[in-house]
């Protein structure tokens, strides 16, 4: 199978075999990441003094390297124009029928945020309804909400999609979860239906990720693009509960939260009124505010008005636990490792033959926010789209050591992974499958805006099978970091990382993007792939 696959990788990128890299250092990427990820950038949040900082550091960089500017104006940065939600003093309480109530804490029991009002919100004994995982497909003849009216109500779900407990009922794709599992579908689709709020479950493992995550992520400033009305399209409450408080609910409206997740599952599941009202409210100080993607471009000499496209966002949480000890998420790993491997590849295609087709690094802007850097470029993008080659993505890369394997987010898409496995073999490496498909990461980071338009986007990071202790310590390594440091104050710099596997994936980086910059062929998604139409769309506008 592997052997197939390089011949066709061979047959595709004529040029690809002379593809070189050049010297790609480990210690220039860790000296990077130990600036942007110190705690004078504050955690590296938008619109706080730190965006001016990552701006001025990066921009330097890439000028050092060689690069010009690539954004607005001739300048190095692109605005993005996005709506700003902070929540102050909530209360809300669960109201049940016998007369008592729960009073919620936030960010213990709940985390009340919102995006999609632009004043105060107030609720008035609002009805719960259990739908749940809260999905509409009708291209699966699924559909949770059978027809009743939601419109003023509050939905309480579950989190992901309905075969991740069950992936043998291939429903909704086994155990990689679909667009329908993630949490920015089911604020969508409420507010499709007009309900008042969301209310997500919050499950670690269906998550794939802890409740301190949760709580860090959304107990700060929400971020939005600018809309006319913000409530077409999410909720007045977007939130979540923990467990435990789940569980308390469904006992005290006399339910068994575990007998209703699993009827759930089944298409024949009917939606099931709580008999619970949710009171209480909320300060809301809504905001326009401008932030910035950081543009780096090296002209093509043959084709500049072809671009090959190098991504990763430099946004983190900021200041994320303002009452703690340690209140900063440096923001290391995510995305401190993505945005130093942003600068060591300019360096390199500063040193090399300037390519024939032009390089862009884009360092967006907002990704924590729900990938509106990267969503808004692609509204407004500043090279073509259809004229976009493709595109490398990096997002928390790897500082544990070499490893046996690479990992394809959304492996099987598109001729790009010809390409992964042709380096990756010359690395001795194998392509393996997303280990953790549930967590419907091909969903989540800065390339999908720009997939869903069409461009072909890669994904590609060191897999767990570690060369030193192979999968359990790789496997071992990647909890540790997700229960402990990720979207948490621990995620900082080390000095007793081993960036060894982290330069092998930037080497393969550069010689995927060194090949496509000196090629006259256009990667193409896969006859399978939801994106190929879109790109087949603009077809004529490529030579």
């Amino acid at each position: 199978m592997l052997k197939s696959i390089l011949l066709a990788s061979v047959a595709l990128f004529s040029l690809a075999g002379t593809a070189q890299a050049q010297a790609i250092s480990a210690a220039r990427i860790s000296d990077d990441i130990k600036v942007l990820s110190s705690d004078a950038f504050e955690g590296r949040g938008i619109t706080t003094p730190a965006e001016q900082k990552v701006i001025d550091y990066m921009s330097k960089g890439f000028a050092a390297a060689g690069f010009q500017p690539g954004g607005e104006n001739g300048g190095w940065t692109h605005a993005v124009h996005l709506r700003q939600f902070v929540v102050s003093d909530p209360k809300l309480a669960f109201n049940f029928a016998d007369g008592h109530s729960l009073d919620l804490k936030q960010g213990e029991d709940i985390t009340a945020s919102t995006r999609g009002a632009l004043g105060d919100v107030s609720f008035d004994k609002a009805p719960l309804v259990f739908v749940g995982y809260g999905v509409t497909a009708p291209e699966r003849g699924w559909d949770d909400f059978k027809g009743i009216d939601v419109k003023g109500k509050i939905l309480v779900e579950l989190i992901n999609d309905p075969d991740f407990v069950e992936p043998q009922l291939m429903t909704f794709g086994g155990k990689a979860m679909t667009y329908y599992g993630r949490w920015t579908y089911k604020y969508e689709e409420a507010a499709r239906r007009g309900a008042a709020g969301v209310i997500i479950i919050h499950d670690a493992d269906a998550a794939s990720y802890g409740w301190d995550t949760v709580r860090n992520s959304w107990s700060g400033p929400q971020f939005d693009i600018v809309r006319p009305d913000p409530s077409t399209a999410s909720p007045k409450l977007e939130s979540w509960i923990s467990h435990d408080t789940a569980e308390a609910l469904f006992k005290a409206a006399g339910l068994d939260l575990a007998d209703l997740h699993g009827k759930a599952r089944s298409k024949n599941f009917q939606p099931v009124p709580l008999n619970v009202t949710l009171s209480g409210g909320y300060k809301v100080a809504a905001s326009e505010i401008t932030t910035h993607n950081i543009i780096a471009r090296l002209p093509g000499t043959k084709y500049p008005d072809e671009t090959v496209l190098f991504t990763g966002h430099w946004d983190h949480l900021g200041i994320c636990a303002p009452q703690a000890a340690d209140k900063i998420c440096n923001g290391a790993v995510d995305n401190g490792t993505g945005s130093a491997t942003l600068l060591e590849l300019a360096r390199a295609f500063g040193k090399a033959e300037k390519p024939e087709r032009s390089i862009v690094m884009i360092a967006f802007t907002a990704e924590e926010s729900g990938l509106l850097g990267s969503e808004y470029y692609a509204s407004n993008p500043v090279y073509p789209l259809t004229k976009t080659v493709a595109g490398i993505n990096m997002d928390a890369l790897n500082v544990n050591g070499a490893t046996r394997d690479i990992v394809v987010e959304g492996v099987g898409q598109s001729s790009l992974d010809d390409m992964v496995a042709l380096y990756g073999g010359q690395q001795n490496r194998t392509i393996t499958p997303d280990p953790r498909p549930e967590a419907g990461g091909f969903f989540r980071s800065d390339h999908f805006p720009l997939v869903k338009r069409g461009v072909p986007m890669l994904v590609a990071y060191s897999g767990d099978d570690m060369v030193k202790g192979g999968k359990m310590a790789g496997e071992a390594m990647s909890k540790d970091y997700t229960d402990h440091r990720y979207h948490q104050p621990g995620d900082e710099w080390s000095a007793g990382w081993d960036l060894s596997g982290l330069v092998e994936d930037a080497t393969l980086y550069y010689q995927i993007g060194e090949s496509l910059a000196n090629s006259h062929q256009w990667p193409v998604w896969r006859d399978t792939s939801e994106f190929k139409g879109a790109r087949d769309k603009s077809a004529a506008e490529r030579r």
